[in-house]
């Protein structure tokens, strides 16, 4: 819904300031909101595993090497001022990457319901779900979600592909994730990924010891999955965010 020209709060341009402490950020005016955010965190697609997630529930005091408090911190202050900022922050989105259990599908979850209550709207996508349902869209039987998931992917304000390359590359892979990540890219429309896989460009070594055999081993990069020219595009269109801790998971099990 259009904002309204005479809206007294943000001059009609749809959007006005609001005071966040010592902080300035802007939120969608009430006269540009055209569903409540009920229905729009319904729409989301937010897993239910993640629904109650929030930013302030991010746990960054666990037991172990008190450098993950400050990975954990830093981390969640950053994303905390993108989901406070957008859409004026530096970058479009965010790109979230480290090892399973440190807490990436956490906080790109909440950040898009925070997202969501500030008035935008998005989409949350596992990435071999959303796969999934494209293939499955080309068959004729198909429900109507399945046939709408890629241009859900493709135009969603805010779209989030959580475990981004976490499905074996294929020319059919190559070739899908590079049409939703150009297209977004050249719409400017916000994307927040998380992903498991080595980032050389972020600090990732390109080999590993095996603690077995003493052998280096070359380690699997996410371009290797979706290919150099996604990688290259994401990195323009997302701040990357690097969690290296160990897994609170096994931490937890451990306890």
């Amino acid at each position: 819904m259009p904002a309204d020209p005479n809206c007294v709060r943000c001059q009609g341009t749809g959007w006005r300031e609001v005071q966040k402490g010592e902080l300035t950020a802007v939120e969608r005016c009430d006269c540009s909101r055209s569903t409540p955010p009920e229905e729009r965190l319904a729409a989301s697609g937010i897993p239910d595993r993640f629904r109650d997630v929030t930013l302030d529930g991010f746990r960054c005091k666990l037991p172990g090497d008190p450098n993950d408090y400050n990975v954990l911190t830093t981390s969640s202050i950053a994303v905390r001022h993108y989901a406070d900022q957008y859409p004026f922050s530096e970058r479009r989105g965010l790109l979230l990457q480290g090892p399973p259990g440190v807490g990436k599908t956490h906080l790109a979850a909440a950040a898009l319901k925070r997202l969501v209550e500030r008035g935008f709207q998005g989409r949350f996508f596992d990435y071999q779900t959303l796969l999934q349902k494209i293939r499955d869209g080309y068959n004729p039987a198909a429900g109507s979600s399945d046939r709408q998931a890629y241009r859900a992917a493709l135009d969603a304000e805010i779209l989030v592909l959580d475990d981004l390359g976490a499905h074996r590359a294929t020319d059919w892979v190559y070739d899908t994730v590079t049409a939703i990540i150009t297209h977004r890219y050249n719409e400017n429309l916000a994307t927040i990924v998380t992903t498991n896989l080595a980032m050389p460009e972020t600090g990732d070594a390109a080999r590993y010891k095996d603690p077995v055999t003493g052998q280096y081993r070359p380690v699997e990069t996410l371009a290797e999955r979706i290919g150099e020219r996604a990688v290259s595009r994401l990195f323009e269109m997302c701040a990357p965010i690097r969690i290296h801790t160990q897994d609170y998971r096994r931490r937890s099990l451990a306890r």
